[in-house]
């Protein structure tokens, strides 16, 4: 299959799974783990596989006496290695970086990550999508069933608007301050993404061999470097051209070694999969972990909560604001601030109206007076007719 179809059925799938008209039940942070970077992981790990997009993955020359598929497999399956600490001038120093004769006991650098890159980059695809799929299951569809007729193109209207409005207010009403659990499931996912990001750089320094947390800034301060004597992290880390040793027993019986120069096509795409990833990753944890203190802020200081409610939703004056947040609880704001996504911000204004209302709070629009507030400027008829007696 080319390369081309591969993406269109990615394609194909973010359009069906993600485009269509659903609940949303999370924020924009959020959604950049389980959507936006799980793509980009799968997508990532079909390009690495697609062999048509850069032929064999890995091609070793020899000088002969063991045939190329021998020795093109093995030196895929098992390793290959480059020798660090010198880099003199290609093509009369060296035959390529990191490829020369070494000395005695000088150290080797092997590299048998290439085989196990399509497996890491569906893993880790799999674990940003994870703590979406435990939300999912926590939320278990709350935000979909009270919305529904109430966002987007399914907006209904008349008496039907004003039937599935009252609903959902009567349902505030009855699980009021039964929402905290709810509230906490979210919350917990949203530390499991910030820990889930973190820990994948961890997961790919490790399996690069402790060349990730600094191949990044290595990449920026090698492109400020003179030409002439600047060494390219992304070829130390992702060599182009390797050795590897094959060991086979002569005719004879004796041990015969064959030194191979392995061209390794694949690490041209992963070296530029990885400087991606490095960057994207040190944006989504940064972002991740402002979003963990805004969901903090929201937990801890109700002030935020009402700024949220009279700047983002347009709802109220402060005082019936205040009055609302002192009623409610950090549980039935998250489900608040979750409707108020989904509905039309009309409609969204109507329901807290509402339900302000109808738990006996303050809110925009003077209330009319009870007759008890009335009673002292309005005389009783009894006491109008002792007057009229009188006089």
């Amino acid at each position: 299959m080319s390369v081309l179809a591969l993406v269109s059925a990615v394609a194909g799938f973010v359009k069906i799974r993600y485009l269509v008209e659903k609940a949303v039940i999370d924020n924009i942070i959020f959604r950049c783990h389980y959507r936006v970077t799980t793509a980009i992981l799968f997508l990532c790990c079909i390009l690495v596989t697609a062999n048509n997009l850069i032929g064999d993955p890995i091609s070793c020359l020899t000088d002969g006496g063991v045939p190329g598929h021998v020795i093109n497999t093995f030196c895929w399956i098992t390793y290959t290695f480059t020798i660090p600490g010198y880099n003199g001038r290609v093509g009369l120093d060296v035959a390529h970086p990191g490829v020369f004769n070494p000395e005695p006991n000088q150290e080797r650098r092997y590299h048998a990550y290439y085989q196990w890159v399509p497996f890491m980059l569906f893993f880790q695809g799999v674990l940003f999508y994870v703590p979406h799929w435990i939300w999912k299951n926590w939320e278990e569809g709350k935000v979909r069933h009270l919305t529904d007729g109430l966002r987007g193109a399914s907006l209904a209207i008349g008496r039907d608007k004003e039937a599935r409005l009252t609903r959902v207010i009567q349902y505030l009403i009855d699980t009021l301050h039964r929402h905290n659990v709810y509230a906490s499931g979210y919350y917990l996912c949203e530390v499991f993404n910030f820990i889930n990001v973190i820990g994948n750089m961890f997961l790919i320094d490790a399996f690069l061999g402790g060349a990730f947390m600094t191949y990044g800034t290595e990449v920026i301060k090698f492109s400020g470097q003179n030409q002439e004597q600047r060494t390219d992290p992304m070829v130390e880390i992702f060599p182009r051209v390797t050795k590897c040793t094959f060991h086979k027993y002569g005719p004879s019986g004796s041990l015969q070694t064959h030194d191979a120069l392995c061209i390794l096509a694949l690490n041209i795409l992963n070296e530029k999969i990885y400087i991606f990833l490095w960057f994207w990753f040190i944006l989504l944890a940064v972002a991740s972990g402002l979003a963990l203190i805004y969901s903090t802020a929201l937990v801890l200081l109700p002030s935020v909560r009402e700024t949220i409610l009279i700047r983002r939703f347009r709802f109220g004056s402060p005082a019936g604001v205040s009055a609302l947040i002192r009623k409610t609880q950090v549980g039935d704001f998250l489900l608040l601030h979750l409707l108020g996504q989904n509905m039309n911000l009309m409609v969204f204004g109507e329901l807290l109206d509402e339900l302000s209302r109808k738990l006996h709070l303050s809110n925009n629009l003077p209330t009319a007076p009870s007759t008890m507030e009335l009673s002292p400027i309005y005389p009783s008829a009894k006491l109008r007719m002792h007057k009229e007696t009188e006089a």
